[in-house]
């Protein structure tokens, strides 16, 4: 299932949406570098003051696509985590705010890319986890050291570890996101944050 990446502006803020057919963008090569693409255009573009990553009304993203690294030899497998590995880290170190307005499932890779945004904003339908563990995989794009800093040691290898579903209200009180908002706000609230973190007053979005 192709997953596509959508930008569009407004009020100064890049709002890049992660969409496919079935409702669950999965992170492959081509969205990573599709991301990667964007994130530098958010950094070197004096128009644009931040951005917003979110996905559909199903799913933030539901991890990578499984059927795409089973295909990958050890040397691909290798560069396909280095790539993950460079856009999360640039999205991290951004020098503008990059936020991200979750939905939905949020899942694997794609808890890992809402983990590197400098903050988390969630519908109440917004579920997380790392199932990865179940599959025999573990997760090489920072999420086991970005989840730990943010909610403690114990916390994270509990969701990394075992699998667990952590829902909005948990993910609230555990700091894994910093506020609740309603579907109809979400993106909203998203927009006008990243505008308050560049120091902008609030606008509207349509």
């Amino acid at each position: 299932m192709i997953t596509r990446l959508l930008a569009a502006q407004q009020g100064g803020v890049l709002i890049l949406t992660l969409e496919s057919e079935d409702g669950y963008p999965r992170l492959d090569r081509d969205l990573l570098a599709a991301l990667d693409s964007e994130i530098a255009r958010v950094t070197r573009s004096s128009n644009i003051v931040g951005a917003v990553i979110t996905g559909s009304h199903r799913a933030f993203a539901a991890g990578a696509d499984i059927p795409e690294i089973a295909r990958l030899t050890p040397a691909g497998a290798y560069e396909f985590s280095r790539l993950g590995q460079a856009l999360f880290r640039s999205i991290d170190r951004s020098r503008k705010p990059v936020l991200a307005a979750i939905r939905g499932y949020c899942m694997g890779g794609g808890l890992d890319l809402a983990l590197a945004c400098q903050d988390r904003i969630a519908a109440p339908d917004a579920v997380f986890a790392h199932p990865g563990g179940a599959l025999g995989i573990l997760t090489g794009w920072g999420g086991t050291q970005r989840l730990p800093r943010l909610i403690g040691r114990a916390s994270a290898a509990e969701i990394l570890l075992t699998g667990r579903r952590v829902d909005a209200r948990e993910a609230l009180e555990c700091r894994l996101v910093t506020h609740i908002v309603s579907h109809n706000e979400l993106l909203a609230e998203a927009v006008n944050r990243v505008r308050e973190k560049a120091q902008l007053p609030h606008t509207k979005v349509s």
